[in-house]
């Protein structure tokens, strides 16, 4: 087929091509006006605390940073700042499961997890640090002296 002919049998059909696209369904040029992500971001759970240190997206992007240079204060120069440091981080995040005790970062749930998982990045801080924080001693004894006495005498009677 010479050229001219393939030009000629393309720009008749493409009439009907365009009748076609509209008849099944194609979205008017006001619709395809995209938003302004579409890119799907993890929602992890929010912190415990009024705010974080930082505004979401300056976390996002640099809260290793922002550990690692903790971590470089602490170990090199005997330096540490509880607002920065990884417990304060966990202790503002921590995510309770359904037993209403806080997860470990082994869960899919834990806050760290969220993002990690998505971007394919492991967690590595939790191999040597805890990942939740302690559990409120709620049923723990008062340290004082005469609750001390008195439960010692109580055990000295059931002894007798």
């Amino acid at each position: 087929m010479p050229v001219r002919a393939f030009h000629f049998l393309f720009l008749a059909a493409l009439p009907a091509f365009a009748l076609v696209y509209t008849a099944l369904g194609a979205p008017p040029a006001a619709a395809q006006e995209l938003p302004s992500s579409r890119v799907f971001v993890p929602a992890p759970p929010k912190g415990k605390g009024d705010k974080c240190i930082a505004d979401k997206d300056f976390m996002r992007r640099n809260h290793m940073k922002i550990l690692e240079h903790q971590r470089d204060q602490t170990v090199y120069d005997g330096v540490r700042i509880k607002r920065t440091s990884l417990k304060e981080c966990v202790a503002c995040h921590v995510v309770n499961g359904p037993d209403a005790l806080p997860l470990t970062s082994e869960s899919p749930k834990y806050f760290c997890r969220v993002c990690h998982d998505y971007a394919a990045v492991k967690v590595d801080c939790f191999e040597c640090h805890v990942s939740r924080p302690p559990v409120a001693k709620a049923a723990g004894l008062p340290a004082g002296e005469k609750e001390r006495d008195a439960l010692a005498s109580f055990l000295k009677e059931g002894r007798q």
